[in-house]
C-alpha cells in the first residue's frame, strides 16, 4: 500500500495541474450527488406528501423541485466529463513519460548492459509495465472526489438524524476490514499476472525474432507448445485474480445495501414515533444507496495498486540501470582520414577475456585487415572502436584523442560500421540508406556506386521508393550488405570499420568495393574484418590476432611467409581444394588401373 501510493504521489506531483483539475471535478460530481439526495428529501417533503395528502402541490415548490433535481443532475455530469477526460490526461501523459523516458535509458546504457537482458523483456518495460504502472491514475480523481462525497454525505446524515448516521456508520468498519482482506488476497496474485505477461512477451518475441531457425529446425510445435505453456499461465493468473474479485465485489457492493436495510427498520421506527419526518428517512436512506459508488471507487484503485508497484518497479529497474557511458569535451581534426590507434586494449565478458593488451595503429587513408579465427575477439575489438563498449584497461584514440573524452555523438559524426549482422528497418530503399540524414538523391545514388548496389536498385520496382520489408525480407543477402554499406558511406566517414560486412558478396564485387573506397576523393581510413584471401590482399597491412592477442603484423605476403597460424587459416580454403583435387586425382589413377588390369 504503501509503495502503491508512493507511485501515485510521483504522478500526482508531476501532473500537478491536471490532476488538481481532475480532482476538483470529481469533486463537484462528489457534492452534487449528495446535493441530489438532499434535492430528492427537500422533493419529497414538500411536493410529493402534500399532492398526497391534499391531492394538490404548489406549482412554486413544484418548479423549485424541478430546478433542484435538473440543476444538480447537470452539475453532475459536467463533473464526470472533466474528471474522466482529465484523469485520462493524466494517466496517458504518465504513460507516454515512462515509455519515453525507458527508450531514452535504453539508448544510453552501453551495449554491454543490452547483452544481459532479453529483448522480449526490454519491450515488456516499455509496454505492459509503463502501462501497468499508472493505471490507478483512471480512477483516482474520482476516488478523491467520493472521498469529498463520503464526508458530505455523512455530515448531512449527522445534521439530519443522528441515530440514522450511527446505524450507517456501523457498516464502515466491515467494509475497511473486507477490503483489507481483499487487497492482501489480489496482491500476490496481481503480482505474478504482471511477471507472466513480461515472460510471455519475452518467449513471443524470440519465436518471431527466430522465425527462420524455428521453421528450418521444425520447431514449430514445440515452440507453440512453450509458448502455450506460458500463455496458459498467465491465462490461469489472470482468471485467479478474477475469481477474486467476482467474491469479493459483491460483499463489498451488498455491505451498503444492508446499512440502507438497517437505516430503514431502525427509521420506521423513529417515524412511528414523531421524532423524524418522512423527507428526513428519505434522504437518509438515498445516501446509503448512494454509498455504494463511492466505496466501489476505492476499491478499484486499491485493486490496481499491487499491478502498479509491480509495473513501476520493473520500470525503474530500468531507469536505475548503471553503466552509462561518459562523454568529454575534446575534439577531432575536422576533415580527412581518421588516424586510429589502438593502446594496451583488454576487455572481458563477465570472467571471460576476449582481448588482452591488444596495440595496433592505422595511419590515415591506410585499409587495415583484422583477420583471425572464430572466437579471437575481432568483432569486440570493432565495437570498442566505435566506443559501443569501454575497454577494461587501455585507450582507442582517434587523431590522437581517447574516445572517451569525446563529446556525445562526436564519434557517430566521424566513424561507421557496418556489422555482420545486416539490419534494414521497413522502409524504403532511400529512408534506409539516407536514415534521417538530410541527404539527396545525388547522394544517395553517389553511395550507391560505391557499394556497387546501384544496378539492383534502379532494376527494382520502385527505385530508391521501394519497401524492402521488415530487416530487408524481398533482398537477398548481399543486397542487404550492399545497401547497408551505402548507408554507412552516404555520411561519408573518416573512418569506416567493415565487420566481416561483405561476406555476401561474390569476390569480384567485394574487390570493386574495396577498391571504390580506395580511390574516391573523399577516402576513408578503412578497418576491415576479413576472412577470405582476396579480400585480405587488399589491405596494406594485416593484424592477426588470436586468443584475444594480436599476434603479428605485416603485408599479408610477410605474415604467409613467417606466420604458421595465419597461413594455415587464411590458405585453410584453398588446402582443402587441393586436397581434394588430390583425393580426385587419386580415386581416377585406381579406376583407371582396374580397367587396365581387366583389360589385360
Amino acid at each position: 500500500m504503501r509503495q502503491g501510493l508512493r507511485v501515485l504521489g510521483v504522478a500526482i506531483r508531476t501532473e500537478r495541474a491536471v490532476f488538481a483539475m481532475a480532482a476538483l471535478a470529481s469533486a463537484v460530481y462528489g457534492g452534487m450527488t449528495v446535493a441530489s439526495a438532499w434535492a430528492l428529501g427537500w422533493a419529497t417533503q414538500n411536493v410529493v406528501l402534500p399532492a398526497f395528502d391534499r391531492g394538490q402541490t404548489a406549482a412554486g415548490a413544484l418548479w423549485t423541485a424541478a430546478l433542484l433535481i435538473i440543476g444538480t443532475a447537470l452539475l453532475k455530469a459536467i463533473g464526470v466529463a472533466g474528471r474522466r477526460i482529465l484523469a485520462g490526461v493524466v494517466q496517458y501523459r504518465m504513460q507516454a513519460r515512462s515509455r519515453r523516458d525507458v527508450t531514452k535509458q535504453y539508448l544510453r546504457l552501453p551495449l554491454s548492459w543490452h547483452h544481459r537482458h532479453p529483448t522480449g523483456q526490454l519491450l515488456s518495460n516499455a509496454s505492459a509495465d509503463a502501462e501497468a504502472a499508472w493505471a490507478p491514475l483512471a480512477p483516482l480523481p474520482m476516488a478523491v472526489g467520493v472521498l469529498v462525497m463520503l464526508f458530505t454525505a455523512a455530515v448531512a446524515m449527522v445534521f439530519t438524524d443522528l441515530v440514522l448516521a450511527l446505524v450507517g456508520f456501523l457498516i464502515f468498519p466491515a467494509i475497511a476490514v473486507l477490503n483489507l482482506i481483499y487487497q492482501r488476497r489480489l496482491s500476490p496474485l496481481a503480482t505474478r499476472a504482471q511477471q507472466l505477461r513480461a515472460e510471455v512477451s519475452e518467449i513471443a518475441h524470440e519465436s518471431f525474432d527466430g522465425a527462420l531457425v524455428v521453421k528450418t529446425l521444425g520447431r514449430e510445435e514445440l515452440e507453440t507448445d512453450r509458448f502455450r505453456r506460458r500463455a496458459h499461465e498467465l491465462r490461469d493468473a489472470n482468471i485467479a485474480v478474477g475469481r477474486v474479485r467476482g467474491l469479493f465485489d459483491p460483499m463489498l457492493e451488498a455491505l451498503p445495501t444492508i446499512g440502507v436495510l438497517l437505516v430503514l427498520a431502525v427509521g420506521a421506527l423513529r417515524l412511528s414515533t414523531g421524532a423524524i419526518d418522512s423527507g428526513d428517512l428519505v434522504q437518509v436512506a438515498y445516501l446509503f444507496t448512494l454509498l455504494a459508488f463511492p466505496i466501489r471507487a476505492l476499491g478499484w484503485v486499491l485493486a490496481e495498486l499491487p499491478r502498479s508497484v509491480v509495473g513501476w518497479q520493473r520500470v525503474q529497474a530500468v531507469l536505475d540501470a548503471e553503466g552509462s557511458m561518459e562523454y568529454g569535451d575534446s575534439s577531432m581534426t575536422p576533415s580527412g582520414p581518421a588516424e586510429l590507434k589502438v593502446a594496451g586494449v583488454s576487455y572481458a565478458y563477465g570472467e571471460a577475456e576476449v582481448l588482452h593488451d591488444v596495440t595496433f595503429d592505422v595511419p590515415q587513408g591506410r585499409t587495415v585487415a583484422l583477420v583471425g579465427p572464430t572466437g579471437s575477439g575481432k568483432s569486440t575489438l570493432v565495437q570498442l572502436l566505435v566506443r559501443l563498449v569501454d575497454p577494461a584497461a587501455g585507450q582507442v584514440l582517434l587523431d590522437g584523442v581517447d574516445v572517451r573524452d569525446l563529446p556525445y555523438g562526436a564519434i557517430a559524426d566521424s566513424a561507421a560500421l557496418v556489422p555482420q549482422q545486416t539490419f534494414l528497418f521497413d522502409d524504403t530503399v532511400r529512408g534506409n540508406i539516407a536514415l534521417g540524414l538530410d541527404t539527396g538523391d545525388e547522394d544517395v545514388w553517389a553511395a550507391l556506386r560505391l557499394a556497387q548496389a546501384d544496378g539492383f536498385v534502379g532494376r527494382l520496382g520502385d527505385g530508391l521508393d521501394t519497401r524492402v520489408g521488415e530487416r530487408g525480407a524481398s533482398l537477398s543477402g548481399g543486397q542487404r550488405q550492399r545497401l547497408a554499406l551505402a548507408r554507412a558511406v552516404v555520411r561519408r566517414p573518416r573512418l569506416l570499420i567493415l565487420d566481416d560486412a561483405t561476406s555476401s558478396v561474390d569476390p569480384q564485387v567485394e574487390a570493386k568495393i574495396l577498391h571504390g573506397l580506395r580511390d574516391t576523393a573523399e577516402a576513408s581510413t578503412v578497418v576491415v574484418v576479413a576472412y577470405r584471401m582476396a579480400t585480405i590482399a587488399l589491405a596494406d597491412e594485416v593484424v592477426y590476432l588470436d586468443h584475444g592477442r594480436v599476434v603479428d603484423r605485416g603485408t599479408h605476403e610477410e605474415l604467409l611467409v613467417r606466420c604458421l597460424g595465419y597461413r594455415n587459416l587464411v590458405t585453410a580454403y584453398e588446402r582443402e581444394e587441393a586436397e581434394r583435387a588430390a583425393i580426385d586425382l587419386s580415386l581416377a589413377e585406381d579406376a583407371e588401373e582396374e580397367e587396365e588390369e581387366v583389360s589385360a
